[in-house]
């Protein structure tokens, strides 16, 4: 009871910049692989698209988008989000226009290119970034509120744009995110008039990394605790994103309705809500670094049901488990950044970490898709990731046990 008034308590205190944060992470959804996927049935057909043909498109522009994320990302240290965040919701409300009025093969690969950079991309970092910034004792608790933003995207978006796919044409459904995106503009911008400069909200006393100092991006490359945690963190990305983007094909070779399908992944959302609030409260009372290993361990557990899942019941205990992971995945990574390599940096670092990210996300649909083509059933892929999982919840133990030795007494 008491946890439940202080969160209500930090909530009104800092509901601007919380309502900032959750609003970007919704509007990410235009460019989430949960929401691109919906409509892979009509882009495939449209554009004569074969699944290898899908996956590699959308593997190629998802990686051009993490190679322009590590030079793009760093803009979160220079500029207020009053500034930068607005301009990349303009960007991605173009590009939700340009998915709508495309009809030209080789245009769709910039098209996707531009969804995936300014959703998933820049329009999240700079939600995760700047909340990372403003908030430092309670750091952990403000990501997990504002990730109720892609959790509302998640639970209501894949379900309601199938239903209305029913009634509208999908091309009018782009328009209508389009238009939705434009609108939240002025939003944000009255809810950011107190917002101060990145440089102004860096305090040196409190928000040192590893060794009591503030860590360049170079000096990060250079670590390496960050290229253990990277390729691992990478994973869930990598193949719950394959997961959603090939939901339409899983439910055909597994003989089930489309809708019926996404009708539970509201589950998830359920569970990836109250497994983002615990991460958020555990990562300020025990610490990242501890909890790191753990959150993907119900992920392996979840590609094991959905590899057997005879129905749909097992799928729905499968998502369950995969939004329990997904609070890991949504609190852990910013607190890992800003607590082992302090702020200042904050937004060069966290875009080179998100870049692999999403290098992930484009490799896990273009592989997958690639293997159906040759022959090697989804069912088989989604076991052979759950070993993954395991192997990458090994390899972050002994790097973050030596890491946390350097931070400083305080944290």
């Amino acid at each position: 009871m008491a946890a439940g008034r202080s969160y209500l308590t930090f909530v009104r205190d800092n509901a601007p910049f919380l309502m900032v944060g959750a609003i970007l992470l919704f509007l990410s959804s235009f460019g989430q692989t949960f929401f691109i996927s919906v409509f892979a049935g009509e882009i495939r057909s449209e554009f004569g698209l074969s699944n290898g043909d899908w996956g590699l498109l959308y593997m190629l522009s998802t990686g051009a988008s993490a190679v322009a994320m590590i030079f793009a990302g760093g803009l979160t240290d220079r500029f207020r989000v009053r500034f930068l965040g607005i301009l990349i919701v303009g960007c991605l409300a173009l590009a939700c226009l340009a998915m709508a009025l495309n009809s030209a093969t080789w245009l769709l690969v910039i098209v996707i290119f531009a969804l995936r950079f300014c959703g998933q991309g820049m329009v999240g970092h700079i939600a995760v970034v700047a909340t990372a910034r403003w908030f430092v004792a309670t750091r952990g608790r403000a990501l997990a509120i504002c990730a109720l933003g892609i959790m509302l995207g998640e639970a209501t978006l894949p379900v309601t744009m199938v239903w209305l796919k029913g009634f509208v044409p999908w091309h009018m459904l782009w328009i209508g995110c389009g238009a939705f995106a434009l609108l939240m503009i002025p939003i944000l911008w009255r809810l950011l008039r107190l917002e101060r400069t990145p440089q102004a909200t860096m305090s040196d006393d409190n928000t040192l990394g590893m060794d009591s100092k503030h860590w360049t991006r170079a000096q990060a490359l250079r670590h390496p605790l960050f290229w253990a945690l990277v390729p691992a963190m990478s994973l869930f990305p990598a193949f719950a994103t394959a997961f959603w983007f090939h939901q339409v094909h899983f439910a055909a070779i597994k003989g089930w309705d489309h809708l019926a399908l996404v009708a539970i992944f509201p589950l998830g959302t359920l569970s990836y809500m109250g497994s983002t609030f615990l991460f958020g409260w555990a990562i300020d009372k025990v610490g990242a670094g501890r909890l790191m290993p753990l959150y993907l361990l119900p992920l392996s557990a979840a590609f094991v049901l959905h590899w057997y899942a005879p129905s749909l019941i097992w799928v729905a205990f499968g998502v369950i488990l995969m939004g329990l992971a997904g609070g890991g995945q949504a609190t852990l990574p910013a607190a890992i950044w800003s607590g082992y390599y302090g702020t200042a940096h904050l937004g060069s670092i966290k875009s080179a970490a998100t870049a692999g990210l999403v290098l992930g996300s484009a490799i896990g649909p273009g592989l997958s898709g690639w293997l159906i083509d040759f022959g090697v059933g989804f069912e088989q892929q989604l076991l052979a990731y759950a070993v993954t999982f395991l192997i990458g919840s090994l390899g972050m133990v002994i790097p973050l046990r030596a890491a946390s030795k350097r931070l400083p007494a305080a944290a």
